[in-house]
C-alpha cells in the first residue's frame, strides 16, 4: 500500500479517532536480515516501536492498543529465538512500568499465559496488578495467543455451563460468545494495522475483528513510528463504517 503523506488529523476528524487499535507487528526478522543483524536485534528495535505506538495512541486519544506480541505458533521457532523474545518481554515489562504509572496506562494480557516462563509471568502479573486501576489508556499484550484457541476455549466454557445447568443452550447468542472471550470488557478493535505488507490476519482476534477497518503498510515494524500510526488513523478517519447497513 502506498505510504503517501495524509492530511493531518484536525478537530474535524478527531471524532473518528478509533477507540481501539490492534496491531500485527510484522517484519522484525526481515528488518534484521536486511542489515545482516541477528533476528534478536530486529525484535529489540521492534520493542522501541511498541513504546512509540503507546505514546502516539495516548497523544491521539486512542484508549486501547492491542499488540500481537507472541502467537501460539511462535513456540515452534528456534529455542534461542524464543528465549531471546521472552528475555526481551521481561526487560520491556520492567523498563516500562514507570511510564505506565506516569501516563496512567493499564496493562492487560490475553492468551495462554500459563505457557509463559514463570519469570515472565511474574513480571507480567506484577505490572498488571500495579496498573489495574488506571483507565486513561490500556495496553493489551497478546501472548501465546491464537484466535482459534480463544474461540475454542470460549466454546468449552459455555459447554461446561450448559452441562452444569447454569446456562440454557437456547439463550446462547453472539453476546454469550463475546462474554467468554479472554477480555470481554474491552471493546472490539475499530482499526487493525499490519506492518510489512502481508495481506493476512494470522489467527489474530478472529472474533473481535469482524467489523474492524484493516490497514496494511509495507513499513517493517521496527521502522514504524508516530507518523506511520498517525497516517493509519487519518486513513481510518476518512472511511465510512457501515456495519452492513445502507447510508
Amino acid at each position: 500500500m502506498p505510504n503517501a503523506t495524509p492530511p493531518p488529523i484536525t478537530t474535524e476528524t478527531t471524532g473518528k479517532v478509533p477507540v481501539h487499535v490492534a496491531v500485527i507487528m510484522d517484519g522484525n526478522g526481515r528488518w534484521a536480515k536486511q542489515r545482516n543483524l541477528p533476528r534478536a536485534k530486529g525484535h529489540e528495535k521492534g520493542a522501541e516501536s511498541v513504546r512509540v505506538a503507546i505514546k502516539t495512541c495516548k497523544k491521539l486519544g486512542i484508549k486501547y492498543l492491542t499488540v500481537y506480541a507472541f502467537s501460539v505458533e511462535n513456540w515452534n521457532r528456534p529455542r534461542a529465538e524464543i528465549e531471546a523474545l521472552m528475555s526481551l518481554l521481561k526487560k520491556f515489562l520492567r523498563s516500562e512500568e514507570r511510564e505506565f504509572h506516569e501516563n496512567r496506562i493499564r496493562l492487560r494480557a490475553i492468551g495462554r499465559l500459563d505457557d509463559l516462563p514463570q519469570s515472565v509471568r511474574s513480571a507480567l502479573n506484577h505490572v498488571m496488578k500495579a496498573t489495574e486501576h488506571y483507565r486513561d489508556a490500556t495496553l493489551v499484550l497478546a501472548l501465546s495467543y491464537g484466535g482459534r484457541t480463544e474461540i475454542a476455549n470460549a466454546a468449552k466454557d459455555i459447554a461446561r455451563k450448559v452441562k452444569a445447568g447454569s446456562l440454557d443452550v437456547e439463550t446462547i447468542d453472539e453476546a454469550t460468545l463475546s462474554a467468554h472471550m479472554y477480555a470481554p470488557d474491552i471493546p472490539d478493535p475499530d482499526l487493525m494495522i499490519r506492518t510489512s505488507g502481508e495481506m493476512r490476519i494470522s489467527n489474530f482476534l478472529l472474533w473481535q475483528l469482524s467489523y474492524a477497518e484493516l490497514y496494511i503498510t509495507d513499513t517493517l515494524w521496527p521502522d514504524f513510528r508516530e507518523e506511520h500510526l498517525t497516517q493509519a488513523v487519518a486513513e481510518y478517519a476518512r472511511r465510512d463504517r457501515r456495519f452492513g447497513l445502507l447510508k
